[in-house]
């Protein structure tokens, strides 16, 4: 089974999540041509305090 796995900030709502799941399955099938019901997403939030952008936490620039 293909895996997809994204690392990002923390996401609003289990209605995005699964928006992000849905969008990012169906692209991937569509270029590999595999089926969608073969895909295994998995997304790691990670909180802006642990998140460094040219040297500064993601926190502080997004103040």
């Amino acid at each position: 089974m293909p895996v997809i796995t994204i690392d990002l900030g923390t996401i609003e709502n289990k209605e995005k999540k699964g928006q992000l799941v849905q969008a990012l399955t169906e692209a991937a099938s569509s270029v590999t041509q595999i089926p969608a019901d073969k895909f295994i997403v998995f997304i790691k939030e990670m909180e802006r305090e642990n998140i460094g952008v040219g040297g500064k936490l993601l926190s502080d620039i997004l103040k």
